[in-house]
């Protein structure tokens, strides 16, 4: 509750929240919401201005603009959600066995660690997504990939500063088993910080994963996705701009909105932060 009324007290959160909660409605209700098909082509209809019919103008191919980024806010979203959610559930089981258990375990997880970790992050993903080809659950895994040591790195640390905390010492010598201590003393307050980290991290994922769209190497065509849509108005920068403007505008606010609450948790939660306040 505290940290909730911290949220709501900052004067920012009340920008982010509504922005949040638009895109998250556009993601879950797109079939309800969304004026026409997404991927409907009509010809006849291609690169009209906006008017009654089509509130944005259509593309190229005749495709509705607004349906397809609200549309378009589902597969950003839910595949930023989703690679969040594996990112956190394998780097929080690596982190807590590695820190927790030491010796060959922890000098395995952190070599393997430091071979991700020697390669720019954007570059490995181009990389992996090359090997394994394009697509959704292509880009998934590999953003996957390319980001769960950073986080499992993080997580050792917090887990080697709890491991030898009196109540953890007085369990293994009550005779508690290891997974016990791990979910009962370790997992909850790791968590906390783990929830920074992925807050902070959303906007971060959704700027790969539109990247790699817009390159080429991602979501594929007609899926609508906002660096699709992107790569498919380049050719018309100049005579129908707001092709491009508008779903970088779903992403500037996106990523703006989700880093807000992000910023404001890591100053609320993070001793370092606190203490220097104080």
């Amino acid at each position: 509750m505290k940290m909730v009324r911290k949220l709501l007290g900052h004067k920012l959160i009340w920008f982010a929240l509504p922005v949040i909660l638009a895109i998250l409605a556009m993601a879950l209700f797109a079939p309800w919401i969304a004026p026409h098909p997404p991927d409907r082509v009509d010809l006849s209809q291609k690169l009209e201005p906006p008017g009654k019919s089509h509130l944005l103008g259509t593309d190229h191919l005749g495709r509705d603009i607004l349906s397809r980024l609200i549309w378009g806010a589902r597969a950003s979203m839910g595949s930023v959600f989703l690679i969040i959610n594996l990112i956190m559930i394998f780097s929080l089981v690596v982190g807590c066995l590695s820190g927790f258990l030491g010796g060959w375990v922890d000098s395995l997880f952190m070599r393997i660690c430091e071979v991700f970790l020697t390669f720019p992050t954007f570059i490995l993903a181009m990389f992996l997504i090359g090997v394994l080809g394009t697509g959704m659950f292509n880009v998934i895994l590999a953003i996957f990939l390319t980001h769960w040591a950073w986080y499992a790195r993080i997580i050792r640390g917090l887990v080697l500063s709890l491991r030898n905390s009196e109540y953890i010492l007085a369990s293994r010598v009550a005779g508690t088993r290891t997974w016990k201590i791990i979910l009962r003393h370790i997992v909850p307050p790791v968590l906390a910080q783990l929830t920074i980290l992925a807050t902070l991290d959303i906007g971060h994922m959704m700027l790969h994963v539109s990247g790699l769209s817009f390159l080429g190497l991602g979501i594929q065509p007609p899926t609508p996705e906002w660096g699709v849509m992107i790569n498919d108005a380049r050719q018309y920068i100049w005579t129908r701009p707001e092709l491009i403007m508008y779903p970088g505008i779903m992403i500037f606010l996106a990523v703006l909105a989700f880093n807000i609450p992000g910023d404001i948790l890591r100053d609320s939660l993070d001793p370092a932060i606190q203490t220097e306040g104080d």
